[in-house]
């Protein structure tokens, strides 16, 4: 996708702490580039990829329009999706490879990949841009793991998802069904998610009627067909789901359900063994110091303009806060919406050199 877009692109490999093999793809920068080349990290939402940043194409695509800004794009794939199926000693096949959360993502995922760019590039990661659940491991990381935060300039989050018990998407449905019936999904095998391969029966009803696939996506995201170019869809689909553990989607329904941005709840048994409290501990937001830009949107069934703002009246250096000024935008429009360049990505420039 890059190179047919016309830019240079590389393929990068990166070992997590615990083991896990990440791809990482980067567009270098150009040498007829306006700017400085400073690195930026793009990171991906739930059941995605980095394609996401990629499919609205060379004029509209963030990644692109980055590139074009003259920073050096880096796209990075969290562990168990399409591209980081990998692992030192352990097989997809194997349960334990799957017992991640975006805990893991946050301490281990992200640490990996910024240790890793600033070796390349010799220079602190300019920013690190997450969209919905990318954004969600970088409060971990910033809260766990300051010494890598330190390393960012800025995080900018794109549909802020840490506090979400106000979600109205039937995900919320979905993933209750998942967690009451964990026990006998693992008895079945059955650790992953939604991978690249388990809706191949959809694209050739999308082929003849990509207004319905498009109505499913809306049921789930937020309805907006004004921005979303349905020719795309295909593309979109070809890329995405691509898969995650089971253990991610009991984590974030819990953190749904209990209104809190804590790690996992392994029962009062097993967490009074690993945390010494019988509840799960909060991540400690007040610790963190990297400046940071939070993006929402009215239409967002997901990430609510009230779950946001009470997630931003916790973390204590907000540099940004820009609600965007569309009321049907929806949690994919950051990545998908036809006017994404107008309504967020112009923004998101400027706030790109508060950093500088």
């Amino acid at each position: 996708m890059i190179r047919k877009a016309g830019f240079p692109a590389e393929i990068h490999v990166v070992q997590t702490e615990d083991g896990y093999l990440l791809t990482l793809y980067r567009i270098p920068r150009k040498n007829d580039a306006r700017k400085n080349g400073s690195p930026v990290l793009l990171q991906h939402a739930l059941l995605s990829s980095c394609a996401d940043f990629l499919i609205l194409g060379k004029d509209k695509g963030l990644a692109f329009i980055l590139a074009n800004y003259g920073y050096d794009v880096w796209l990075g794939n969290f562990r168990g999706n399409t591209h980081s199926r990998a692992h030192i000693f352990l097989s997809p096949l194997n349960s334990k490879f799957w017992n991640f959360s975006f805990h893991e993502m946050g301490i281990y995922d992200i640490p990996a990949m910024i240790l890793y760019i600033t070796k390349m590039t010799s220079q602190p990661l300019h920013a690190y841009i997450g969209h919905s659940l990318g954004s969600t491991a970088s409060y971990v990381m910033a809260a766990e793991r300051p010494e890598f935060a330190r390393m960012v300039r800025i995080i900018i989050s794109l549909a802020p998802a840490a506090i979400v018990k106000r979600t109205t998407t039937p995900l919320r449905f979905i993933a209750s069904l998942l967690v009451n019936n964990q026990e006998l999904l693992q008895l079945l095998g059955i650790n992953e998610i939604l991978p690249q391969s388990s809706i191949s029966f959809a694209k050739p009803i999308c082929d003849i009627d990509p207004e319905l696939c498009a109505n499913v996506i809306f049921l789930f995201c937020g309805y907006d067909r004004e921005q979303l170019n349905i020719t795309l869809l295909p593309i979109f689909l070809s890329h995405s789901p691509a898969g995650t553990s089971l253990k991610m989607l009991i984590h974030l329904y819990q953190i749904v359900n209990s209104g809190k941005f804590s790690q996992y709840d392994y029962g009062r048994a097993k967490n009074l063994q690993i945390y010494n409290t019988s509840e799960p501990p909060n991540y400690n937001l007040a610790n963190i110091t990297t400046p940071f830009a939070l993006f929402y949107a009215e239409n967002d069934p997901i990430v609510t303009i009230l779950d946001a703002k009470e997630f931003i009246s916790l973390l204590p250096n907000i540099v940004d806060e820009y609600a965007v000024p569309f009321p049907k935008f929806n949690h994919l429009d950051f990545v998908l919406a036809t006017d994404a360049p107008r309504l967020v990505y112009n923004r998101l420039l400027k706030v790109l050199k508060i950093g500088s």
